[in-house]
Parts: structure tokens; sequence; C-alpha cells
């Protein structure tokens, strides 16, 4: 016994020191995997995207043809109206709409507002100053002793915000937020293959449409790939990464990436023209439209006529 324990080596014979329950601390996280986790969000969508598509909800039941031409009309409707009252109803429709299809609502318009407050409110903001606008001013921000006058621009001796402009940023922000309602709708209740045969009854030109559809595919694949690259590396590291070989790793991946894509779009190129693709899309013949489907085609016509009028 004694010679084996002189044959074991003295660090596995030593007693490991025993941790402290009381030792916290965090693992920051690096710049690759923020990024990472922003690449896996998009894999999560498309899933996401697929399985509210499936749902038994009230637009996930109607044909994918109705809700083209409702996305093509509301899309005219919305950037038509010119007045609050009106944009605010059309949000109302939507919100009603969204509800009856059995969608999260709250992560559904956490999207919309973050899109709509970027997008929409701040970039219109400045034009409520009657720098811009002119107009009854309502919220004063600076008062100078005299106008000025700065090449071809007249700047007053009260600068502020203006009824007229903040009326000009609502109507703007919510023409966003109403217009990502609607697409979002159509693309969370179909699946992409159907809206694909609807823009082709519609008669939308076949490149585009082959375009879109690899497109889609090949955002997806991407995704996965980088993903999977990533924690390939980082199984097989044990301390942190430098700023700097981080920065080197990741221009080596795009390069990587970029060969990869380029050689798989060859390869199924090559496929698609071995098997007949003649760049001509032939579809399956469409269902036929039913009750539900009438109703609700009429419905929408309905409410897109109310719309107008008002």
């Amino acid at each position: 016994m004694r010679d084996m324990r002189d044959k074991i080596p003295s660090f596995l014979l030593e007693t490991a020191p025993a941790v402290s329950e009381q030792q916290t601390g965090t693992l920051k996280e690096s710049f690759i995997d923020k990024g990472l986790m922003q690449v896996g969000e998009v894999i999560r969508t498309a899933y996401l995207q697929w399985e509210f598509a499936s749902r038994t909800g009230f637009f996930q039941r109607t044909d994918p043809r109705i809700k083209i031409l409702f996305l093509v009309v509301f899309a005219v409707i919305i950037s038509l109206k010119r007045e609050v009252y009106a944009e605010l109803l059309i949000a109302l429709f939507l919100f009603m709409s969204v509800a009856v299809s059995r969608l999260n609502l709250i992560s559904f318009y956490k999207r919309v507002f973050l899109f709509s407050f970027f997008f929409g409110f701040l970039i219109a903001l400045p034009s409520s100053l009657n720098l811009i606008t002119k107009g009854d001013i309502v919220i004063p921000l600076v008062h100078l002793s005299q106008p000025h006058r700065f090449w071809i621009y007249q700047i007053p001796a009260e600068i502020g915000i203006t009824r007229e402009g903040l009326l000009g940023v609502c109507l703007l922000s919510l023409r966003v937020m109403n217009s990502l309602s609607l697409a979002l709708l159509v693309l969370f209740t179909t699946p992409l293959p159907e809206i694909i045969k609807a823009l082709k009854v519609l008669r939308v030109p076949d490149v585009f449409l082959v375009i879109l559809s690899l497109s889609y595919k090949y955002i997806f694949i991407f995704a996965k790939t980088l993903e999977d690259i990533h924690l390939a590396k980082k199984s097989r590291l044990v301390g942190k990464v430098k700023s700097t070989e981080g920065r080197q790793w990741i221009a080596g991946r795009m390069a990587f990436i970029f060969r990869k894509t380029q050689r798989r779009c060859e390869e199924v190129f090559k496929a698609m023209v071995a098997r007949g693709f003649s760049q001509e899309i032939r579809l399956h013949q469409f269902r036929k439209l039913t009750l539900h489907d009438h109703l609700v085609g009429w419905g929408l016509l309905g409410f897109a006529v109310l719309f107008l009028a008002l």
C-alpha cells in the first residue's frame, strides 16, 4: 500500500480547500457573447413565427390571399389618413385583431412600441419645434434677446414646441406603429410558404419570390451556423478572451462564413438546375375559399371603406 502511495502524484493526494458559501461573483459577458445572443434571438424569432402561425386563431384560419390583400389595402389607408383620431381607431382595430388571433400581446407590442419609439417618435420629435413647424407655442423652451437670421433660416426670439408640431409627431408615430402592427400581424399568423404562394397569385415576379424564399432560409442557416461556431470555440476555452484576440477571431470567422456561403450558393444553384429549375415557380393549387374566408374578406373590406370615409 505504501508503494502505491509513492507512485501517486502529490497533487492528487492534496485535499482541496473548502469553498465558502459566502463567496459570490459574476461572470462578465464579452461582446462576442452579447452579439451571439442577438443571433440566437433571430433563431428564436423564426421558431416563434412558425409556432404562432400554427395556432388556431382568427387570422391563422384565414386564407393567405385575403391576408396579403388586407396588408396592402390597410398599408395604403394608414399612409393616406391625416387625422390622429383616424390612426387611433385603426390602432384599436389592429389591437383587437391581434387579440382574437391569440398572439402574445405583451411580446407583440413590446416590439412594436420599441421600433415606433426609435423610428417614429424620436425622428419626428425635432419637427415639433417652431423652428420647423410654425404655430402656437404650447411648451416654451428657450428665450433669446432678439430674433436671429442664419443664412436662409429665421430663428425666432422664443423657441418652443408648437401644437401643430405635436400633432405631426403623434401622427407620424401612430403611422409607424400601425404599419408595424399590420406587418407583424400578417407575418406572425401566416407561414412564409403561404405568403410566397399568395404573392405568386398576385402576379409578383418569380425572381423576387425566389430571392425572398432563399434569403429567409439562409438568414436562419447563417444564424444557426454562427452560433454553433461560437459555442464550439467557447467550449475549448478556459479563461476570458482578450478584446484583440476576439476581434481577430471575428474577422477570421467573417471570412470563413463568406467563403462557405459563396460555396453553398453555388452548390444549391447547381442542385436546382440539376433538378430541372427553369427560373419559374410552380405552386400547387390553392384550396377553395371557405365561408370563414368570405366573411373575413367582406368584413375587412367594410372596415377599409369605413376608415377611408373618416
